[in-house]
């Protein structure tokens, strides 16, 4: 049984503003080789490391490499901040994402390039009223994905991430348990067909993915018959049905690298491409379209909260310490429940593989 979301009109959402895209100064090869060396000195000063997520340029993910840091998903960015013995993590992502860094190391310094860098998801699910919306399915597990607010997942049972979301939901269904998922509404609908758990829906949807067109995606696949199409599971049921691979970043990355295609047709930020490349360099990469009927192309395959890290304010927000993340203990002491039980059940079914 499905039970639909209450109607987002009904909620009245805020309506998310999207920022323009970043536009920042051109460096050449000799100013950007000066600009990391001083960055790797003050993370070297600072006793801090880099971690970056996918969908940032790929100038920052090739220096959180370089530097012994971090290049993944949110879900293994928590873990590996959890892990490293760094008393400073900057994080490159978005605001969520240093949330959940400080929420795991309260005693750590956690900074990001820009504290404005937030998520539409996160924008559209305010904590106050999410609990209320919580409040009317007291018998409901609350089930949040990793794209919301501190004090969303402090309101939850469980966080998940793309990558984790079907096992555990599938876990709790087995269980009997009634979900109540937020924010992501395509997600949350892709989980409970493969899982056929009864679910209620928080009407939230990602800029980026909700952009892809499924008109245009299938024009693209009839010039290119042989290419495998990787979709996003936050994309619409519509491109999600025209999908090889259905998955998570680092499940879209693998794909890339398994699969024998040389031709791949990818539905999620454009970013990913950069380690796609490093990883399958002979592949044909392309970006799954986000033009057609209805399309508004507010962020055109990349992330525009994403582009406000750069290496430029890499080495500003290091020299300065401003952006610091700040998560009051008691709402941290909270928020560590449900994201600590993913990565248990992560743990557990890594020992089960």
């Amino acid at each position: 049984m499905t039970t639909q979301g209450t109607d987002p009109e009904q909620l009245s959402l805020p309506k998310i503003v999207v920022p323009p895209h970043p536009v920042w100064p051109e460096l050449n090869e000799k100013e950007t080789r000066a600009l990391k060396d001083r960055i790797k000195k003050l993370l070297k000063e600072q006793n801090g490391v880099l971690v970056a997520h996918y969908y940032t340029s790929g100038a920052l993910q090739d220096l959180a490499e370089e530097t012994g840091g971090c290049v993944a998903d949110s879900l293994e960015m928590a873990r590996f901040g959890t892990e490293h013995k760094a008393e400073t993590l900057v994080v490159a992502g978005v605001r969520f994402m240093g949330e959940t860094s400080k929420i795991l190391n309260n005693e750590k310094r956690v900074l990001m390039p820009d504290l404005a860098a937030t998520c539409s998801l996160d924008e559209g699910c305010p904590h106050e009223l999410f609990s209320s919306f919580c409040d009317k399915y007291p018998d409901y597990t609350v089930v949040v994905y990793a794209n919301t607010s501190a004090e969303v997942k402090a309101r939850s049972d469980w966080v998940v991430t793309s990558g984790i979301a079907l096992p555990i939901i599938k876990h709790l269904a087995e269980k009997g348990e009634k979900i109540l998922w937020g924010p992501d509404k395509h997600l949350g609908r892709y989980v409970q067909k493969l899982s056929g758990a009864e679910m209620i829906f928080w009407p939230g949807s990602c800029v980026v993915h909700e952009e892809f067109r499924s008109v245009a995606l299938e024009r693209l696949k009839k010039l290119h018959p042989e290419a495998a199409v990787l979709v996003h599971p936050e994309s619409t049921e519509a491109v999600i049905e025209l999908a090889d691979v259905v998955g998570s970043t680092t499940a879209l990355i693998k794909a890339v690298t398994d699969m024998p295609n040389r031709e791949f047709i990818v539905a999620t930020d454009a970013g990913i491409f950069n380690k796609m490349r490093q990883l399958a360099p002979g592949k044909i990469l392309m970006e799954a379209p986000t033009v057609g009927e209805g399309a508004t192309c507010q962020s055109c395959a990349n992330c525009p909260w994403m582009g406000m890290n750069s290496l430029q304010n890499l080495e500003e927000v290091l020299k300065t310490g401003k952006n610091e993340i700040k998560v009051s203990s008691e709402l941290a002491l909270k928020a560590r429940i449900p994201i600590r039980r993913m990565l248990d059940f992560a743990k557990t079914m890594q020992k089960n593989n």
